[in-house]
């Protein structure tokens, strides 16, 4: 390990997704404690798989994970006008936006002094859009916005082999309300 380059907050989206970044966080000499949302997943029951694999990262890379309470109807509340939105569409850069603000809150009243996502690892995810909501959102509060993008060189295969080794939890949907009921549309959720 190098000599220790500062404290972070990692934002987990999910724990399989953590499984590269963290290490390659702490190899490069960072202080990284773990953050997991967690608003935006549901049911309950799907929120409570998630948060037991990211419990098990964390304990694996031995490392604090601060879990807000989990908290779905703010969540929707502030979803819901964009509901009809196209999954990776408005919402989804929302959805991005709240997870990394309440990330950085958390950070900003902990006393670390940069933010970082597992977002990025995603072959799916805008990684340009996430990398300026988390400048911004840590600019906003006095953080060093650490911007990657975690699915270069092979990370999001090394994330789905390490969860297999590791024995994580793998979601087969993003979390929320809207990606779970698929493009049904006709009623708000």
């Amino acid at each position: 390990m190098t000599e220790g380059k500062g404290n972070v907050l990692l934002h987990l989206c999910c724990a399989p997704d953590g499984t590269v970044p963290w290490p390659a966080l702490l190899e490069e000499g960072y202080d990284v404690d773990g953050y997991f949302y967690g608003g935006n997943i549901h049911p309950e029951e799907e929120f409570l798989l998630r948060l037991k694999a990211a419990r098990l990262l964390a304990a694996s890379v031995g490392r604090p994970l601060h879990v807000p309470d989990y908290d779905p109807i703010s969540w929707i509340a502030a979803t819901e006008p964009l509901w009809t939105e196209p999954e990776g569409g408005r919402r989804c850069l929302l959805c991005f936006h709240l997870q990394l603000e309440a990330a950085a809150d958390c950070a900003a009243s902990l006393g670390i002094s940069a933010l970082a996502t597992t977002l990025t690892i995603s072959p799916h995810k805008d990684v340009d859009a996430i990398n300026a909501i988390g400048r911004d959102v840590a600019r906003a509060r006095g953080l060093v916005w650490i911007d990657r993008i975690w699915r270069k060189g092979g990370g999001f295969v090394r994330s789905v082999a390490e969860s297999r080794r590791l024995g994580l939890y793998r979601q087969n949907y993003c979390g929320c309300l809207y990606s779970l009921k698929g493009d049904e549309k006709g009623e708000t959720p």
